[in-house]
C-alpha cells in the first residue's frame, strides 16, 4: 500500500485530507510542519507528499527544498496544496520540486486527479 504524508498547520484540513486519501488506498501519516515532515521522511521516505504552503516553523517550499536534497528524496511526489494562487508561487513550486500544484479549497475529485496525473493512482 502506498503511503502518502499531509503536510498541513490545520489540524482539520489534514483530518479532511487524511479521509480522502485514505479512501484512495494510501496509508497516511501527518505533520503539523514542515521540521515534521522532513523527520518523517528521514524516518521512511513517503510515496506521496501532500504540502500546505504558508505553515510556521519550516514552510511548505523550504520543506521540498530540503527533501529533495535528502537522500532518497527525489522519490516522493509532491503535491502542493495552498492558497498560494498567483503564478509566481507556482513557477517557484514547480522550479523547487513539486509535482503537481491544487488550490484550496479542495475536494476528492481534485485530489484523485492530481495523484493520477502524477502516477499515484
Amino acid at each position: 500500500m502506498k503511503r502518502c504524508l499531509i503536510v498541513d498547520d490545520s489540524r482539520v484540513v489534514r483530518k479532511v485530507a487524511r479521509r480522502i486519501v485514505e479512501d484512495m488506498d494510501f496509508t497516511t501519516e501527518e505533520a503539523a510542519d514542515g521540521q515534521q515532515a522532513l523527520e518523517a521522511c528521514r524516518t521512511r521516505m513517503p510515496d506521496a507528499v501532500l504540502l500546505d504552503w504558508n505553515m510556521p516553523v519550516m514552510n511548505g517550499i523550504d520543506f521540498l527544498r530540503a527533501l529533495r536534497r535528502e537522500p532518497g528524496g527525489d522519490a516522493p511526489k509532491v503535491v502542493f496544496c495552498t492558497t498560494e494562487n498567483d503564478l509566481s508561487h507556482i513557477a517557484e513550486a514547480m522550479r523547487s520540486g513539486a509535482d503537481e500544484y491544487i488550490m484550496k479549497p479542495f475536494d476528492s475529485e481534485i485530489i484523485a486527479s492530481k495523484f493520477g496525473e502524477v502516477g499515484l493512482r
